[in-house]
């Protein structure tokens, strides 16, 4: 196996190797032409986007500054919204559903490193996956860790720090990170009671995406 094939599939591997040394000068000097170009170039910055990242669906948006390491390890789905700094260490893949949402400053980190200290210092290290349902919405400064799956139309509350799966339709914060309540249908008929009486009083509809 090339280094590249141990770091993705979760082997530990050596990050000096030559082939990902040049993976990651790529991707930095992709993220650079991505986080300087004109805020008004719409196009020009999905054009990045599409270069840097293994997969882009429909109306996916990065607010810059944006950070990975490779880019290629990341898959994201239709109508992606992720605001500003936020940082995505994608040494194993990073797979993100339809419909997603991420607050400023939220980390996603598949790298880890050895609990050995003698073995660490060899700079050997290894990853683990990380996958976000569809409809799932993270709060800001939020890190996610190695190996972590988070349900399908699940809250990650501002500032948690999640080291474990996280079911589908839950709210969930902390750190650790645990699930604080379930997300009801009173919930549902809440949210749309408002969203009615805004569309009553504007005479608008807002934007909308489909559902998943």
């Amino acid at each position: 196996m090339s280094e590249w094939e141990r770091m993705v599939s979760g082997e530990i591997y050596y990050p000096g190797d030559e082939e990902l040394w040049k993976a990651r000068c790529r991707a930095k000097a992709l993220c650079r032409q991505y986080n300087d170009a004109p805020p008004e170039d719409d196009k020009a910055r999905d054009e990045i986007l599409h270069q840097l990242l293994g997969s882009v669906g429909k109306d996916c948006w990065i607010e810059p500054t944006f950070r990975c390491d490779y880019g290629v390890n990341i898959t994201v789905g239709d109508y992606f919204f992720a605001n500003y700094d936020c940082i995505f260490l994608d040494i194993a893949p990073i797979t993100i559903g339809n419909n997603v949402m991420i607050a400023p400053r939220v980390c996603l980190y598949t790298a880890g490193h050895p609990i050995s200290a003698s073995v660490r210092n060899t700079g050997l290290e290894f990853g683990a996956p990380i996958t976000i349902g569809d409809n799932v919405w993270i709060g800001g400064g939020v890190t996610v860790c190695p190996g972590v799956t988070i349900g399908a139309g699940s809250i990650i509350a501002a500032g948690s720090v999640v080291t474990r799966d996280v079911p589908p339709g839950v709210v969930a914060g902390g750190n650790p990170c645990r699930v604080l309540r379930p997300i009801t249908e009173a919930d549902e008929a809440r949210w749309q009671s408002r969203r009615l009486a805004y569309e009553t009083e504007t005479g608008k509809a807002p934007w909308q995406t489909p559902q998943t």
